[in-house]
This record gives C-alpha cells, sequence and structure tokens, in this order.
C-alpha cells in the first residue's frame, strides 16, 4: 500500500510480486497491478497466497483481479467490491448490506419517502410502510444471484436493485417468473433470496423489527406484543412457537420456513385486530 500512496512510479519495472495477497482488498490488488506495465515493457504481476489461509471471498478477490484484464476494467472492479462489501445501510442496523442503498438512488428514495410521509399526514392517511431495509433477517439460508446463474456483474447489481424495491408479494412472484424466463430455473441461493424477501414482507405487515437465530431457535422482535392479548396469541400458535412480552420464539428445526410462515401470519392477523380497537 506504501507502493501507492507515495504516488511512486518506475516505468522501467516489468515485474511485481505481492507475497499474502489473500490480505489486500480487491482495489488495493487493482492499483497494486497498475504499477508495472506502465511503459513500453511487457510486464507481470504475481499475487502469491496461502491456501490455508484463503477465505471464500478472498478467493474471490483474486478471482475478480485475474479477470478484469481488459482496457477500462476499473468501473467493473468498483462495482464487483460493492457486491462482495457491500455499501452500508443508512437506515438499517448494519453497515454492510444491501447493494441498492448506494448514491444517488438512496438519497432520491430517501426524499420520496419523506415526502410521501409529509403528504399523508397533511391528508390524514396513514405513513407508507417501513422500508424493507429497516427489517433484520438473519437466516441459516445461503442467499443471492450466483454469478454462475447471472454472469455480467452489472446486471447482477441491476437486479438486486429491482429486488429491494419490490413492495408486496405479487411483485416478488412476478420478479421470479421474470428470472426464471430469461435465465432458467432458479438455483438454491436464488429461490432463498426470493423466500427471504417474502418472509420480510410478511415482516413488515406483522410490524416484526427482525428475525435472527438465538440458541437453537428463530427470534421474531415485535415491540407491539407487550400490548396485545398474549394469551389468544398463544392459543392460535399452540406448541408451534412460544410467545413472550417482545419476542416469539420458534425452533429451527426440520420445516422451520412453512412454521415461520404460519407464525408470520397469525402475528399479521393479531395485530390487524390490535389496531382495530
Amino acid at each position: 500500500t506504501s507502493i501507492i500512496e507515495s504516488g511512486l512510479d518506475i516505468p522501467n519495472a516489468n515485474t511485481l510480486i505481492v507475497e499474502q495477497a489473500e490480505r489486500f482488498g480487491l482495489a488495493q490488488l487493482y492499483q497494486l497491478r497498475g504499477r508495472v506495465g506502465r511503459g513500453s515493457r511487457r510486464a507481470y504481476a504475481y499475487f502469491f497466497y496461502s491456501p490455508g489461509r484463503l477465505t471464500s471471498e478472498a478467493r474471490q478477490r483474486l478471482e475478480t483481479v485475474r479477470e478484469a484484464n481488459d482496457l477500462g476494467a476499473g468501473y467493473s472492479i468498483a462495482m464487483r467490491d460493492l457486491e462482495l462489501r457491500g455499501a452500508g445501510e443508512i437506515l438499517g442496523t448494519r453497515q454492510s448490506g444491501h447493494i441498492a442503498a448506494i448514491g444517488f438512488d438512496l438519497y432520491t428514495r430517501l426524499l420520496a419517502r419523506v415526502g410521501e410521509e409529509l403528504r399523508a399526514r397533511r391528508e390524514g392517511r396513514p405513513p407508507p410502510p417501513e422500508p424493507l431495509s429497516s427489517i433484520r433477517l438473519d437466516l441459516p439460508l445461503p442467499v443471492g444471484l450466483p454469478p454462475q446463474y447471472v454472469p455480467d456483474t452489472n446486471l447482477r447489481l441491476r437486479l438486486y436493485r429491482r429486488l429491494a424495491n419490490l413492495g408486496d408479494l405479487a411483485q416478488v412472484q412476478g420478479m421470479e417468473v421474470e428470472l426464471e424466463d430469461r435465465f432458467g430455473p432458479l438455483p438454491g441461493p436464488a429461490r432463498n433470496l426470493m423466500l427471504q424477501l417474502r418472509f420480510k414482507l410478511l415482516a413488515r405487515e406483522a410490524g416484526v423489527k427482525s428475525i435472527l437465530v438465538e440458541n437453537g431457535q428463530l427470534v421474531l422482535h415485535a415491540d407491539w406484543l407487550g400490548k396485545t392479548d398474549r394469551a389468544r396469541l398463544q392459543a392460535r400458535l399452540g406448541g408451534m412457537a412460544r410467545v413472550g412480552q417482545r419476542d416469539v420464539r420458534l425452533p429451527l428445526e426440520e420445516g422451520w420456513q412453512e412454521r415461520l410462515r404460519e407464525v408470520l401470519e397469525a402475528l399479521q392477523r393479531a395485530r390487524r385486530r390490535e389496531r382495530s380497537r
């Protein structure tokens, strides 16, 4: 990194050797490679790594640098770096995550949301629903659009942005049909991504702020539970889940996806009853 920071430029240098390349970030690797081959001589950059310490993300970084060998590849490198590390969630609880939460696009969405809230308040309408990025999900599922399914990085990012903007279950179903029509049957991670979007939409309607895994259980956190008839809700759920003061817990065992959907739907109905009082 000191080579880059000092702006050191030796046009005649034609060989670069980097040890423990797995410890460098994607942008650093790309910039280091650019230190050679700046003159008229053919240059070589060797990135050595320790196989035993090579994480999945480090492998993806090295593969990205190897594949980005065209002129003007810097933009693709930057977009791939965003996809690997995440651009951050200004409104979320985490500081890395959805690709959609970047730059001007996020700013305009925030502005539109504030404007809609003000109009709803002035017209006496209920406020717009919370953005999906405000709901935290940590489920034991690999999710995403694999590069083997959607090879083009920029197209994959555009699809992520569209997925982040889906507003109801019908739109999720339509997006799933479109993906299968364009790219073929959904692989496991992509199907899990659609399932996670459905869970987020159900959680938003049910007033659930987060769904996390704790001690072999799924924990659904909802502040409004303290104001509702929890005994009635527990009777409806039976032994499927346990209702607490501010959370609902269900065991993380085979068939948990279907049980989670049923619990979220039951919470939706209970919340509607609570609001109608």
